[in-house]
């Protein structure tokens, strides 16, 4: 298993997915949103295992500015918009080779052991 968790140190979501993998002994990648990100290839794939841009909006995000702006973009240039604006992406994104879930998913992780 090669277990990332993409979030920020502010998000309990994302402070629980890692007890929930330190719990069981399963080693994870911890990537903060604010300093690095996903890039966009990342990006794409966890997109494509999700099921679109739409299911990594998080609608109660902070930035309500930008949530509007990236709502009513086209497809074309939401992408480009939500990797200048990783905060608002729904958090913790767990991302498990080709597989990957948005928010906290602790009956999904447990099928990936």
């Amino acid at each position: 298993m090669n277990i990332q968790i993409f979030g920020t140190k502010k998000s309990a979501d994302t402070r629980k997915a890692e007890r929930f993998f330190k719990e069981r002994g399963i080693k994870f990648q911890s990537v903060d949103l604010k300093e690095k990100g996903l890039s966009k290839g990342e990006l794409l794939s966890v997109m494509q295992a999700v099921g679109g841009i739409d299911a990594l909006i998080d609608t109660e995000c902070k930035d309500k500015q930008t949530l509007a702006m990236i709502q009513y973009l086209v497809p074309e240039q939401k992408l480009g918009k939500l990797l200048e604006n990783q905060t608002v992406i729904k958090q913790p994104v767990v991302r498990n080779g080709k597989q990957a879930t948005v928010g906290y998913e602790p009956e999904i992780w447990k099928k990936w052991e």
